[in-house]
C-alpha cells in the first residue's frame, strides 16, 4: 500500500514539475519585447545597407518611384525603406509626418532627417540618419546617393524635424 502511496505522489509532482516547466516557457514565448527589439535592429542594418548598395547612383529631380538608375531624396528613402517593409509617402514633406517625432539629441540609425535647404519655411530635404553623425541620402546632379557628415552641413544648420518609421 506505501509503495502505491509514494508511486502515486511521485507520479503527482512529476506532473506538476512538468506543468508548471510548460507554463513557463509558455510565457516565456509570449513575450514579445526581444524579438521586436531584434527586429528593429535588423530592419535599421537592412536600410543602411541597402541604401549604401546605392552610393554613386545619380540624382535626378522628380526621378519616378522604384526607378534605381537616378533618385531624389525623396524616392530613394521610400524605395530603401519600402525594401524592408515600410511604405513612404513619395514627397519630403510628406514623409516628414510619417511614424514618430524624435528630437535631434535622440537622433538613432534608421531615423530620417528632414531639412529646409531653400529656407522658405517648406521641407524639401530627407536624409537616413545612419549614425556617428552620418547622413546616407542623395542631392544635387553630379553629386547622387552619398555619404555626409551632419554636424554642422547645410541639413544640419537647415534642420526641422526627424522622425523614427523603424519601431
Amino acid at each position: 500500500m506505501i509503495h502505491t502511496k509514494n508511486n502515486r505522489l511521485s507520479k503527482a509532482i512529476a506532473g506538476i514539475g512538468i506543468s508548471l516547466s510548460i507554463a513557463i516557457s509558455a510565457g516565456a514565448v509570449a513575450m514579445p519585447q526581444p524579438v521586436q527589439a531584434a527586429s528593429s535592429s535588423s530592419k535599421v542594418s537592412s536600410v543602411i545597407s541597402i541604401g549604401k548598395k546605392y552610393v554613386g547612383v545619380p540624382y535626378k529631380f522628380g526621378a519616378k518611384s522604384g526607378i534605381t538608375s537616378s533618385f531624389d531624396c525623396s524616392s530613394f528613402t521610400q524605395y530603401v525603406y519600402k525594401k524592408v517593409g515600410i511604405s513612404l509617402p513619395r514627397s519630403s514633406k510628406d514623409q516628414s509626418k510619417s511614424g514618430s517625432y524624435v528630437s535631434k539629441s535622440n537622433l538613432k540609425a534608421g531615423d530620417l532627417i528632414f531639412s529646409d535647404t531653400n529656407r522658405d519655411g517648406i521641407i524639401n530635404h530627407v536624409s537616413i540618419y545612419i549614425g556617428n553623425g552620418k547622413l546616407l541620402h542623395t542631392y544635387r546632379v553630379g553629386v547622387g546617393v552619398t555619404i555626409s557628415n551632419f554636424s554642422g552641413s547645410t541639413w544640419d544648420k537647415t534642420y526641422v524635424t526627424a522622425r523614427r518609421v523603424i519601431k
